[in-house]
């Protein structure tokens, strides 16, 4: 877990969450599925002028109002009172009442406008002889609202069929302007500046796309009470200006590290001129080399300290801008110099970055690596002043403001990627520095002969019981942003809302493991195929001008099959 003193910012207790739930109304119109919306009061202390599903916060008069509603056998005493809380809320504001009379009726618009909104709710209802449909209503996703935010919600996002014979009539005090839209329309609407609404709702419109009937929404909800999809956004800076983002999106695990708290003070774009701090113990500096195979540039990292100095992990190409971009960002102090392993866009600048280090004090760093097996090309062969055993430890110790400071990288043996592949784990503060072994936003290439894929399974395990050991929850990898979460909260620290690390490595496992799927599919397909032929069915989500890379990974996988007795070709 990271270490407190090494946080960038000084952290603030996010606002407390208070529970509400939202519902989302359904029909089936000519051209698919829509959805009730309605805008927000300009006056509105949340999200004012937005355009939202109906909602509110939770009364306790909800959870008493058990016995008056319906209940599917699996709906747990929570989903019921945020079911009875949408459907009050439905009607205050909107006029909707998803409620029943003895022979399975609805009220219609005309009965409901003689209805007091501002009445207790259930008590109105039951005099009126009416059963709320809380086993109608199904929860569709969880949001927690931001941490950055002053006001926050913990809100079910759940989903009802409208009932036939009523149509929305704003309260004109909270709510104005109810009208049905497809998902589709209402984001478009979004994208060209008339239709303001806000980021859960925007996700959540998303999702609904790929629905093409209300039946198909409720079904796909009612198979378990879980909630399709669960979030608490994080936001940080895109060229400026605000960016949230979800778990599952690229800059989350940054997000994480960087402000755990949720201020929005991180950048996000990519850039080559300057370092980019992460926590006051490491730098990440991006090599001018973008494309397809090295995404947004090849990541090098700076560990350390003024006290301590610093080892470089991953100078990176042979650039000599990006080499003393490098040196000023550790102010010329560098104890050692790390390579990953030996690519070309990974071990090359390291002479260059220890001819610059000559002049110092502590003289030029050693470079640290394996080297480079009989199997690795031509552009890849790399010779290191000192071959690194795994479990080795490089220790930075030295002393400022605040006592003794020390950051130890311990070094693992990853083969897979390559044959001489190394992580080093920051044993102070559970950062994993991964390499090309775990990127962030693709997978890497696994080329036969140096690169096995077998190995590479071995190793993702290994990397696995490291981080359950260690406690890590963050991997910084050699391309693409910081993958990982924080623990809960300060006072549960007992793991990471969403797996932290180790989830990052089951996911890829598991991508592995299907995408294996996929080539034994196409290998059963084609029996007396080629590499053409079963690249084609293996890799059929992945853009054609990818194939002749791709099938470096596929023979990969045809090997690894081979070696356990499963395809002879």
């Amino acid at each position: 877990m990271v270490r407190p003193t090494q946080l960038l910012h000084p952290q603030r207790a996010p606002a407390p969450v208070r529970p509400a739930a939202t519902v989302l109304l359904l029909r089936d119109g000519p051209q698919g599925i829509e959805v009730l919306m309605t805008r927000r009061s300009m006056t509105a202390s949340f999200a004012p002028g937005a355009y939202v599903f109906p909602g509110g916060g939770i009364d306790a008069a909800d959870a008493r109002a058990h016995a008056q509603s319906t209940r599917r056998p699996s709906q747990s005493d929570l989903r019921l009172t945020q079911a009875i809380a949408a459907i009050r809320e439905s009607f205050e504001e909107l006029g909707v009442l998803l409620a029943r009379r003895a022979d399975g009726s609805h009220l219609d618009t005309a009965q409901i406008a003689a209805l007091d909104r501002k009445a207790p709710f259930a008590a109105m209802c039951a005099d009126l002889g009416l059963t709320l449909s809380g086993a109608e209503v199904h929860v569709l996703a969880h949001w927690v609202t931001d941490r950055d935010l002053p006001r926050r919600f913990d809100v079910p996002f759940l989903v009802a069929r409208m009932p036939a014979g009523q149509e929305p009539v704003a309260d004109e005090s909270e709510q104005f302007e109810p009208l049905w839209v497809r998902p589709a329309d209402a984001l478009a609407r979004h994208a060209a500046g008339r239709f303001f609404i806000i980021f859960p709702t925007i996700r959540t419109l998303e999702r609904l796309q790929a629905y093409a009937k209300v039946d198909d929404i409720l079904i796909g909800c009612a198979i378990n009470e879980k909630p399709l999809f669960t979030s608490c956004p994080r936001a940080g800076l895109m060229n400026g200006h605000e960016s949230r983002h979800m778990e599952h999106e690229p800059p989350f695990g940054e997000l994480a590290l960087v402000c755990p708290d949720g201020q929005i003070v991180h950048e996000l774009a990519w850039q080559t001129e300057r370092p980019v701090p992460l926590l006051k113990n490491v730098q990440r500096l991006t090599a001018p080399n973008p494309g397809f195979m090295t995404g947004p540039g090849t990541n090098s990292y700076v560990v350390g300290d003024p006290s301590t100095g610093h080892i470089v992990i991953d100078p990176g190409p042979d650039d000599p801008e990006h080499i003393e971009r490098l040196w000023r960002a550790a102010g010329g102090d560098i104890r050692a110099i790390v390579c990953t392993h030996s690519h070309p866009d990974h071990s090359p600048g390291a002479p260059r970055l220890q001819r610059l280090c000559a002049g110092s004090d502590q003289g030029p760093p050693p470079i640290l690596g394996l080297p480079s097996a009989p199997t690795s090309r031509e552009n890849s062969r790399f010779t290191p002043d000192r071959a690194l055993a795994d479990g080795e430890r490089l220790v930075l110790v030295g002393a400022d403001s605040d006592g003794l400071s020390s950051h130890s990288l311990r070094v693992v043996h990853t083969p897979g990627h390559a044959a001489n592949h190394l992580c080093l784990l920051l044993e102070e503060d559970g950062l994993l520095f991964s390499g090309d072994h775990i990127l962030n936003g693709s997978t890497t290439v696994i080329d036969p002969p140096d690169g096995n894929m077998g190995a590479y399974f071995e190793s993702l395990d290994k990397l696995d019981r490291l981080c359950a050991r260690h406690d890590v929850n963050f991997i910084l990898p050699a391309h693409g942003y910081v993958l990982g979460d924080y623990p809960v909260s300060a006072d549960n620290p007992g793991g990471p809302e969403h797996g932290g690390a180790r989830a990052a490595i089951a996911n890829l496992r598991a991508h592995r493991l299907a995408r294996e799927a996929k080539v034994v599919k196409a290998m059963k397909a084609l029996p007396d195929g080629s590499m053409d032929d079963w690249v084609k069915i293996a890799y059929d989500d992945v853009p054609e001008r990818l194939w002749p890379v791709a099938k470096r990974s596929l023979l990969a996988h045809v090997e690894h099959l081979q070696s356990l007795g499963g395809f002879n070709v």
